[in-house]
């Protein structure tokens, strides 16, 4: 069944005028006629069935009839990315949203090639993938600003998995602001759950002062995603995908 992110309250015979994009999706592109059902949900009443009641020149008419899901939140976990070319910011914005993440939070860095981006076609794409991969709630795009700028603000209140992909020295210990980063599932299985950020970097890597910093913060976890240097979206599909395996909703039977 088609499902829809809407902006408007959903109650039991609630009418919903949809977008004009979407009224056209609906009737001119996927043929949908008057008596055929869709699915709403709005990110806080729930997920419902709503049936198509009116097709007119000038858009359509879906009234709610049955709530199909509850309202449910998913993890509290971050994406923060270095913007990275348009083409791979745009698969991560789509994997990381399949991936459940609540936020994503654009970074620029010493090393960041490009310094700002479309956010209004990333919240775009962030929608189109949480109405088809069932998700309740859509993830915020926050606009790009300086790692500096997010460090400086940065409390206890949130974890982060810094993805450190730099040589490290292979003698050195574990952990510290100088030991080797861990494996990823390694120092998941050793952390709390709770709210939690995952940090990939710029396709260059991070700048020697910025790991530096980063290392030297409390509540920051370096990890290593394996033996290979990981392109920036491959790295971040992998980052999530461990982090849910371990201390997200995939770990929850």
């Amino acid at each position: 069944m088609i499902r829809l992110h809407v902006t408007q309250s959903l109650s039991q015979g609630a009418s919903i005028a949809p977008a004009a994009e979407q009224a056209r999706y609906l009737t001119a592109v996927m043929r949908q006629a008057v008596g055929d059902n869709v699915l709403l949900f709005n990110g806080a009443d729930g997920e419902w069935r709503a049936r198509l009641s009116e097709v007119s020149k000038r858009g359509c008419v879906l009234v709610a009839e049955e709530m199909t899901r509850p309202q449910s939140a998913g993890p509290d976990l971050d994406l923060i990315v270095a913007l990275v070319k348009r083409a791979r910011l745009e698969t991560i914005v789509e994997k990381a949203t399949e991936l459940g993440v609540r936020r994503i939070r654009l970074i620029t860095t010493r090393r960041t090639n490009a310094d700002h981006t479309n956010v209004s076609r990333l919240q775009a794409i962030a929608t189109e993938a949480a109405e088809q991969t069932g998700r309740m709630e859509i993830p915020e795009v926050v606009a790009p600003e300086r790692l500096e700028r997010l460090l400086d603000g940065w409390g206890g209140e949130r974890a982060l998995m810094f993805c450190d992909e730099a040589g490290d020295d292979p003698q050195a210990q574990w952990g510290g602001e100088q030991g080797r980063a861990r494996p990823a599932r390694e120092a998941l299985q050793d952390a709390a759950p709770g709210a939690w950020a995952v940090l990939i970097g710029p396709e260059g890597g991070f700048a020697p002062e910025e790991r530096q910093r980063l290392r030297g913060l409390e509540h920051v976890t370096p990890v290593t995603l394996g033996p290979r240097i990981l392109r920036a979206d491959t790295a971040a599909i992998s980052a999530l995908t461990l982090w849910q395996s371990v201390l997200g909703d995939w770990a929850t039977p």
